[in-house]
């Protein structure tokens, strides 16, 4: 009110019929001044996050750009311009799989941080709505820098989807040490039993009804979920593959995780090179 009519009262005039202090004013305004400076930075931002960012990772992307914000500072501006991450409202829930009884064991022990890139993949699966249809999806993750190395998606829960994610992977599988996923049985059969002995991949199995052994993968799904599928329709399974590779490369070259010092998975692998040489 004091701004839209300064051209008729003085500003001492207002703060005293207001009984507001003018040094609340003034530092008011200043405040409102900063915040217009970065608030196409925070818009920009947000929509090159895809709308999934919310203030803590917006945060870390304007100190990227030489700008200093508080969340509190972030979070007025997002509520302002109508900016609501999608992790707003939690979106994942348990699909529950069949269990097999196999005895081996649980080798990973969540040991989740690793030092070496693919020497441990976790992977696990999850369901998509395609023209009214249940899909699947099936993520092969790598512990080293959180990255996404193969993907596969099908209408089925078998262990072909669970193949064809194997197949996806670009790097040479021998480099593989361990594959550790949950006991559904698409992954603990004959055909994956096959090609981990042709690439002499050791087989790690969470703990049965423990799904903290394998929480990686899980997190990661979690993140899927609310990222890529709400809000979604998906026409076709070609449709959904098609997006999901264009996720996929969002989320390993840009996508910034908190989990890796707030850099993307592919930055976190390229820093770690440059340590190494």
């Amino acid at each position: 009110m004091i701004q839209n009519n300064q051209h008729k009262y003085s500003i001492s005039a207002m703060c005293k019929v207001l009984q507001l202090p003018r040094s609340t004013y003034y530092y008011e305004a200043k405040e409102r001044e900063k915040e217009d400076d970065i608030t196409s930075d925070v818009i920009d931002i947000f929509l090159a996050s895809r709308q999934n960012y919310g203030t803590r990772k917006i945060k870390v992307e304007l100190k990227k750009r030489g700008l200093i914000a508080s969340r509190r500072r972030i979070g007025r501006i997002m509520q302002e311009q109508g900016l609501v991450s999608t992790y707003t409202v939690a979106q994942f829930k348990p699909h529950m799989k069949s269990c097999n009884e196999s005895k081996q064991k649980n080798e990973l022990n969540r040991a989740f941080d690793q030092e070496e890139e693919m020497t441990v993949i976790v992977s696990d699966l999850t369901y998509v709505r395609v023209n009214q249809q249940w899909h699947y999806v099936c993520v092969f993750v790598d512990l080293f820098n959180r990255e996404i190395v193969g993907f596969s998606t099908g209408p089925n829960k078998d262990a072909f989807l669970v193949y064809r994610a194997f197949a996806s992977i670009k790097v040479d599988l021998r480099k593989i040490q361990l594959f550790h996923t949950d006991r559904g049985n698409e992954f603990k059969n004959k055909l994956i039993d096959d090609a981990l002995e042709t690439f002499h991949i050791q087989r790690s199995l969470s703990t049965k009804g423990c799904p903290y052994d394998n929480a990686v993968a899980e997190a990661t799904f979690k993140i899927i979920k609310t990222e890529f599928v709400k809000g979604q329709h998906f026409d076709s399974l070609e449709e959904l593959t098609r997006e999901l590779h264009d996720y996929v490369h969002w989320f390993n070259h840009i996508r910034i995780h908190g989990t890796l010092g707030y850099v993307s998975p592919i930055n976190y692998k390229l820093e770690h090179l440059k340590k190494v040489v």
